[in-house]
């Protein structure tokens, strides 16, 4: 399973804690409102909203809060100052990093991510420096308690899915982004739980981290994921199941 998989899987495990929820509620809201602002207030047009709205839903968030926050796009009020910014850089040996972010003040989400990616053994990059490296994918994890591996090949082939990945404790099933929500509804139909699904930016190559250098990434991911004005950090480094669980500790 590729480093990046690991790692949200593991922070979606903490994003179950209630400690994080109020963040994890502003950043989905961030998400409806702007999703609904640039396509619409109807999920069934509009493919962004829908998964936001599935993404929210799955948070466990209150459908009054959904619907305000697309209310709230669709007619254009405190959202509409929101910018969505993309940045580009490299953590430690090397890493490719992409940052992706929504804000109502670009000089200061730019400073505050500059400053992380130096304090942790990074480096702000211009725009285009790595984002080629990446390939927009769905991305489906799935737990190795939850079902075997032949129900899963089965469903995630017959939906249309790319790739099914073994690691230790997950399946990771890769689609294409037209596929996404298909695969996803087909593994929701099975009665196969997903521990995440998700439309990620999936590594070309990994870099492979141990010891000093993957604590410092992995350090540099969670400082870029609490960011305030952070939605998603994406990333190409690999680190064994076993190091970065004892990491994230």
């Amino acid at each position: 399973m590729s480093g990046h998989s690991k790692w949200h899987s593991i922070r979606h495990k903490k994003a179950k804690e209630d400690a994080k929820r109020g963040k994890i509620f502003t950043r989905l809201i961030r998400e409806l409102t702007i999703a609904a602002r640039l396509g619409g207030g109807d999920p069934e047009a509009n493919p962004r909203l829908r998964q936001a709205v599935i993404t929210a839903k799955a948070a466990n968030m209150p459908n009054d809060n959904i619907d305000r926050a697309i209310k709230k796009g669709a007619g254009g009020g405190d959202g509409a100052d929101l910018e969505e910014i993309t940045f580009e850089g490299y953590g430690p040996a090397g890493v490719a990093v992409l940052v992706e972010t929504m804000t109502d003040n670009r000089n200061r989400t730019v400073a505050e991510v500059r400053h992380l990616f130096d304090k942790y053994a990074g480096k702000l990059g211009e725009s285009g420096c790595v984002s080629w490296m990446f390939d927009k994918k769905g991305v489906l994890v799935i737990e190795k308690e939850s079902a075997d591996e032949d129900s899963v090949m089965e469903v995630a082939l017959e939906a249309g899915a790319d790739d099914v990945k073994d690691s230790k404790s997950f399946w990771e099933i890769i689609t294409s982004q037209s596929e996404f929500e298909d695969v996803q509804e087909a593994f929701e139909k099975a009665g196969i739980a997903l521990s995440m699904a998700e439309v990620s930016m999936i590594p070309q190559t990994t870099v492979k981290l141990e010891g000093k250098k993957a604590e410092q990434m992995l350090k540099l991911m969670d400082a870029l994921e609490d960011g305030d004005d952070v939605q998603n950090v994406f990333a190409n480094f690999d680190i064994s199941e076993e190091e970065m669980q004892r990491l994230s500790e």
